[in-house]
Protein backbone atom coordinates (compact mmCIF):
# COMPACT_ATOMS: atom_id res chain seq x y z
CA UNK A 1 0.00 0.00 0.00
CA UNK A 2 1.57 3.28 -1.19
CA UNK A 3 1.07 6.44 0.73
CA UNK A 4 0.01 8.56 -3.19
CA UNK A 5 -1.88 11.89 -1.86
CA UNK A 6 -5.36 12.12 -2.49
CA UNK A 7 -5.87 13.76 -5.47
CA UNK A 8 -8.18 16.93 -5.20
CA UNK A 9 -8.73 19.74 -7.77
CA UNK A 10 -6.65 20.16 -10.64
CA UNK A 11 -4.93 23.70 -10.82
CA UNK A 12 -3.66 25.71 -13.60
CA UNK A 13 0.48 25.37 -13.89
CA UNK A 14 0.89 29.36 -14.62
CA UNK A 15 4.46 28.20 -15.66
CA UNK A 16 3.68 26.37 -18.56
CA UNK A 17 0.95 28.77 -19.15
CA UNK A 18 3.46 31.59 -19.86
CA UNK A 19 5.71 29.04 -21.91
CA UNK A 20 2.77 27.95 -23.83
CA UNK A 21 1.88 31.63 -24.27
CA UNK A 22 5.38 32.84 -25.57
CA UNK A 23 5.41 29.78 -28.18
CA UNK A 24 2.45 29.80 -29.19
CA UNK A 25 2.31 33.77 -29.88
CA UNK A 26 5.79 33.41 -31.46
CA UNK A 27 4.05 31.01 -34.05
CA UNK A 28 1.20 33.05 -34.08
CA UNK A 29 3.36 36.39 -35.45
CA UNK A 30 6.10 34.69 -37.63
CA UNK A 31 2.99 33.26 -39.58
CA UNK A 32 0.90 36.61 -40.02
CA UNK A 33 4.15 38.61 -40.85
CA UNK A 34 5.54 36.39 -43.03
CA UNK A 35 2.83 33.92 -44.57
CA UNK A 36 -0.11 35.18 -44.02
CA UNK A 37 0.56 38.89 -45.88
CA UNK A 38 1.56 36.07 -48.87
CA UNK A 39 -2.17 35.28 -49.23
CA UNK A 40 -4.29 38.18 -48.11
CA UNK A 41 -2.07 41.19 -49.25
CA UNK A 42 -0.21 43.88 -47.31
CA UNK A 43 3.28 43.16 -45.82
CA UNK A 44 5.06 42.23 -42.52
CA UNK A 45 4.16 45.56 -40.80
CA UNK A 46 0.61 45.66 -41.30
CA UNK A 47 0.37 43.44 -38.53
CA UNK A 48 2.28 45.39 -36.39
CA UNK A 49 0.76 48.09 -37.09
CA UNK A 50 -2.66 46.69 -36.50
CA UNK A 51 -1.79 45.66 -32.79
CA UNK A 52 -0.50 49.14 -32.47
CA UNK A 53 -3.92 50.83 -33.74
CA UNK A 54 -5.43 49.15 -30.45
CA UNK A 55 -3.13 51.44 -28.11
CA UNK A 56 -2.24 54.34 -30.79
CA UNK A 57 -5.47 54.66 -32.63
CA UNK A 58 -6.18 54.39 -36.12
CA UNK A 59 -3.74 56.90 -37.73
CA UNK A 60 -1.07 54.33 -37.51
CA UNK A 61 -2.28 51.69 -39.81
CA UNK A 62 -2.58 54.77 -42.55
CA UNK A 63 -0.38 53.61 -45.68
CA UNK A 64 2.46 53.11 -45.97
CA UNK A 65 2.68 50.07 -44.55
CA UNK A 66 6.53 50.87 -43.40
CA UNK A 67 8.74 50.34 -40.48
CA UNK A 68 7.83 52.84 -37.38
CA UNK A 69 9.72 52.27 -34.02
CA UNK A 70 6.35 52.86 -32.19
CA UNK A 71 4.22 50.80 -33.94
CA UNK A 72 6.84 47.85 -33.32
CA UNK A 73 6.85 48.51 -30.06
CA UNK A 74 3.60 48.61 -28.95
CA UNK A 75 2.34 46.01 -31.48
CA UNK A 76 4.87 43.95 -29.61
CA UNK A 77 3.71 44.93 -26.09
CA UNK A 78 -0.17 44.20 -27.33
CA UNK A 79 0.68 41.16 -29.11
CA UNK A 80 2.82 39.48 -26.39
CA UNK A 81 -0.28 40.39 -23.72
CA UNK A 82 -2.91 38.92 -25.99
CA UNK A 83 -1.09 36.09 -26.45
CA UNK A 84 -0.34 35.46 -22.85
CA UNK A 85 -4.04 36.01 -22.10
CA UNK A 86 -5.48 33.62 -24.48
CA UNK A 87 -2.86 31.28 -23.26
CA UNK A 88 -4.47 31.71 -20.05
CA UNK A 89 -8.52 31.24 -21.20
CA UNK A 90 -7.37 28.12 -23.00
CA UNK A 91 -5.12 26.29 -20.07
CA UNK A 92 -8.36 27.15 -17.79
CA UNK A 93 -10.28 25.50 -20.11
CA UNK A 94 -8.68 22.85 -21.57
CA UNK A 95 -5.87 21.79 -18.83
CA UNK A 96 -7.40 18.61 -17.32
CA UNK A 97 -7.60 16.36 -20.47
CA UNK A 98 -4.38 16.08 -21.96
CA UNK A 99 -2.44 16.25 -24.94
CA UNK A 100 -4.58 15.18 -27.61
CA UNK A 101 -7.79 17.36 -26.05
CA UNK A 102 -4.79 20.26 -25.93
CA UNK A 103 -4.38 20.44 -29.13
CA UNK A 104 -7.84 19.68 -30.80
CA UNK A 105 -9.67 21.83 -28.25
CA UNK A 106 -7.08 24.81 -28.55
CA UNK A 107 -7.57 24.58 -32.35
CA UNK A 108 -11.78 24.85 -31.74
CA UNK A 109 -10.68 27.60 -28.93
CA UNK A 110 -8.43 29.59 -31.43
CA UNK A 111 -10.92 29.70 -34.35
CA UNK A 112 -13.13 30.71 -31.43
CA UNK A 113 -10.98 33.82 -30.75
CA UNK A 114 -11.08 34.45 -34.57
CA UNK A 115 -14.39 34.82 -34.69
CA UNK A 116 -14.44 36.68 -31.27
CA UNK A 117 -11.87 39.13 -32.52
CA UNK A 118 -12.96 39.69 -36.04
CA UNK A 119 -16.70 40.14 -35.36
CA UNK A 120 -16.51 42.00 -32.22
CA UNK A 121 -13.50 43.84 -32.29
CA UNK A 122 -14.45 45.19 -35.80
CA UNK A 123 -17.03 47.48 -33.59
CA UNK A 124 -14.72 49.47 -32.26
CA UNK A 125 -12.01 49.01 -34.63
CA UNK A 126 -13.39 48.70 -38.35
CA UNK A 127 -10.14 48.78 -40.04
CA UNK A 128 -9.46 45.29 -38.48
CA UNK A 129 -11.98 44.03 -41.15
CA UNK A 130 -9.15 43.94 -43.05
CA UNK A 131 -7.84 40.50 -41.50
CA UNK A 132 -11.05 38.96 -42.81
CA UNK A 133 -8.81 36.18 -44.72
CA UNK A 134 -8.87 32.08 -43.94
CA UNK A 135 -4.99 32.69 -44.06
CA UNK A 136 -5.94 34.98 -40.35
CA UNK A 137 -8.38 32.22 -39.56
CA UNK A 138 -5.96 29.04 -39.96
CA UNK A 139 -3.31 31.41 -37.86
CA UNK A 140 -5.54 31.35 -35.16
CA UNK A 141 -6.46 27.47 -35.43
CA UNK A 142 -2.64 27.43 -34.91
CA UNK A 143 -2.23 29.45 -31.99
CA UNK A 144 -4.83 27.38 -29.87
CA UNK A 145 -3.50 24.15 -31.25
CA UNK A 146 0.29 24.95 -30.56
CA UNK A 147 -0.91 27.21 -27.20
CA UNK A 148 -2.96 23.75 -26.26
CA UNK A 149 -0.12 21.34 -27.00
CA UNK A 150 2.51 23.40 -25.45
CA UNK A 151 0.48 23.61 -22.26
CA UNK A 152 -0.16 20.28 -22.14
CA UNK A 153 3.33 18.87 -23.29
CA UNK A 154 4.67 21.16 -20.47
CA UNK A 155 2.48 20.90 -17.64
CA UNK A 156 3.25 19.82 -13.87
CA UNK A 157 -0.26 18.07 -12.91
CA UNK A 158 -0.94 20.07 -9.70
CA UNK A 159 -3.63 19.12 -7.62
CA UNK A 160 -5.14 21.05 -4.26
CA UNK A 161 -5.58 18.29 -1.79
CA UNK A 162 -9.02 17.99 -0.40
CA UNK A 163 -6.95 16.65 3.31
CA UNK A 164 -5.13 19.77 3.54
CA UNK A 165 -5.51 23.36 3.78
CA UNK A 166 -6.34 24.96 0.41
CA UNK A 167 -3.19 27.36 0.04
CA UNK A 168 -1.10 23.97 0.77
CA UNK A 169 -0.41 22.40 -3.18
CA UNK A 170 0.78 18.73 -4.05
CA UNK A 171 2.21 17.49 -7.09
CA UNK A 172 1.27 15.07 -8.41
CA UNK A 173 3.45 13.51 -11.68
CA UNK A 174 1.08 11.31 -14.28
CA UNK A 175 3.16 8.63 -16.27
CA UNK A 176 3.75 11.36 -19.16
CA UNK A 177 5.45 13.15 -16.46
CA UNK A 178 7.15 10.79 -14.20
CA UNK A 179 11.03 11.69 -15.30
CA UNK A 180 11.62 12.04 -11.71
CA UNK A 181 11.85 16.27 -12.08
CA UNK A 182 8.37 16.92 -10.43
CA UNK A 183 8.00 20.38 -8.67
CA UNK A 184 7.46 21.07 -5.54
CA UNK A 185 6.24 23.72 -4.35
Amino acid sequence: MHNEPRRGRQLVDWSSVLWAGLGAGTLFLLLNLFVTPRFAGGNAWTMLRMLASLVLGEGIVAPPATFSAAALGVGLAVHATLSLAFAALLAIVLHRWGLVVGIAGGALLGVALYAINLFSLTLWAPWFFALHSPAFLVSHALFGASAGGLYEALEVELFANDAEPATELTAVATPSHSSGSERKP
